[in-house]
């Protein structure tokens, strides 16, 4: 067992000196895009030395105001199961083992044993998981741009770590806020399906208006500045945590491929309108958040558009792949929202557990 725990640190290794060729490559339309340089997307409205966007509008003020939805004192957690065969994105994967069984012991007279875990995986990115500044860019004339204009080929930044753009400074700050869940198979009178169409008409595609009408249906006031924001779309449901150790092999591979088939979520007239209202965090049930067709395009053409628009555009950072569940079956459409990414350092993101408390 030693000798599996030093082969899978040195396949770490191999993977992260490997890392910089990949990353430097050209992307694969071999061309640019200069609408951050252009519109001038930094510095960001917190000034050059900002590294935590949206996370800034959670104010004293906005903490004590999400305090006050707690009426009945009760919490749930709204992340998922961190597991080998869970959904994952692309080629991302969870592997954990016990090393040793037991790792170290017996130790002193009354002969102490103790268990550790080994787990390899693309920590920040996947499960349950918080984006973070490091994670999304563009490629511009000047290089890979990303949140309030730091670029990937910046000296501080290696494939070591992110250095400004790492998750730890969000982390610091942390999510204490009014928390929204909007249920859009309510709306559309059952689980969203995975959009097939480029167009807000496509009943996958959560738009503006989509927005404003749940608002109303659910009787929740209007998104307010520092609010955190979250979708319920069903599909989520595929993975749902309560059921997934009682599927067989064959069904959990079935869910596996529908949950990655494409995803319904916001579009973009969705993100842009959460922009205006001056969110601090947004999030969905799904592993996008964004509306997602089988090649990754939403409400336009461009591929992960809303995350462009919303994290390095605006540092409004997202939570995917949440357990809304509860709170649906309860109708806890507002509640005080808990939550904080792990202090990794240079990372990109985070996995966690959020609370909710209502």
């Amino acid at each position: 067992m030693r000798h599996l725990y030093s082969s899978l640190w040195l396949l770490l290794a191999a993977v992260v000196i490997l890392s910089p060729s990949q990353s430097a490559a050209q992307p694969p339309w071999g061309s640019i895009n200069d609408e951050p340089l252009r519109e001038n997307w930094a510095p960001s409205e917190w000034g050059t030395e900002d590294k935590i966007g949206a996370a800034n509008r959670i104010t004293p003020a906005v903490v004590l105001r999400a305090v006050g939805l707690v009426k009945q004192g009760k919490v749930v957690t709204l992340g998922k199961l961190y597991a080998q065969d869970i959904p994952t994105f692309g080629e991302r994967s969870w592997r954990m083992i016990i090393p040793g069984l037991p790792t170290g012991g017996p130790y002193g007279p009354q002969q102490l044993v103790y268990n550790d875990e080994y787990i390899a995986t693309e920590l920040g990115q996947i499960g349950t998981q918080f984006d973070g500044p490091g994670h999304i860019g563009v490629q511009t004339s000047k290089g890979q741009f990303f949140y309030n204009g730091r670029f990937l080929e910046d000296e501080s930044i290696t494939p070591y770590g992110l250095g400004p753009l790492g998750v730890e400074f969000v982390a610091e700050k942390g999510f204490v806020c009014r928390g929204i869940v909007l249920d859009a198979v309510a709306l559309r009178g059952g689980p969203l399906p995975i959009p097939k169409r480029n167009s807000s008409d496509d009943p996958g595609i959560v738009t503006d208006t989509d927005i404003r009408t749940m608002l109303k249906q659910q009787g929740l006031k209007a998104i307010e500045a520092g609010d955190c924001v979250f979708l319920h779309t069903g599909h989520g449901d595929l993975w749902h945590p309560t059921n997934w150790d009682h599927f067989d092999p064959a069904e959990k591979a079935r869910r596996v491929a529908a949950f990655n088939a494409g995803t319904p979520g916001f579009g973009y007239s969705a993100c842009e309108y959460l922009a205006e209202r001056r969110i601090s965090l947004h999030g969905a049930d799904s592993w996008s958040i964004e509306a997602a067709l089988k090649n990754f395009t939403g409400e336009h053409q461009q591929p992960f558009e809303c995350h462009i628009r919303l994290q390095t555009k605006r540092g409004i950072w997202g939570l995917e792949n949440l357990d809304l569940s509860k709170l649906i079956a309860d109708q806890a459409y507002e509640f005080l929202f808990v939550y904080a990414p792990l202090k990794i350092k240079g990372a990109t993101g985070s996995p966690g557990n959020p609370v909710a408390i209502y």
